[in-house]
């Protein structure tokens, strides 16, 4: 069985070419924010005794130190995400959650106003 949990976050950050931003850049590379969505997916066999993959709550509790973490902040400003692309947001929620959650197969970021989602499958 698969269970997956998501949560919302604001932050904002900038993407900028090799630590310089020209005037003439991308519009990413001055700072701007997105609303994020984080997605989870925990794959496992069901306890006969609980009748759970994993404790929804644990899960919660997880994704609530990320969203402490990364909610209403510059996210090139947290260590592990000096260059906040969806691709390393997925990367470090990943590092920071499989030792919690060994059956995670999953982490997927979007950024929903932007049609944009990335998906690290581990």
């Amino acid at each position: 069985m698969r269970i997956i949990k998501s949560m919302n976050f604001d932050a904002a950050h900038f993407l900028d070419e090799e630590g310089e931003a020209e005037p003439n850049a991308r519009p990413y590379a001055r700072m701007h924010g997105h609303s994020f969505q984080l997605e989870v997916m925990i794959e496992g066999e069901q306890a006969q005794s609980t009748g759970w993959v994993v404790d929804f709550g644990d899960v919660t509790d997880a994704l609530a130190e990320l969203h402490d973490a990364l909610d209403h902040r510059l996210l090139n400003e947290i260590e592990g995400l000096e260059r906040p692309t969806l691709e390393n947001i997925c990367k470090w929620a990943a590092d920071k959650l499989k030792p919690r959650f060994p059956g995670l197969v999953q982490v997927r970021v979007s950024r929903p106003s932007n049609g944009e989602t990335c998906i690290h499958d581990l």
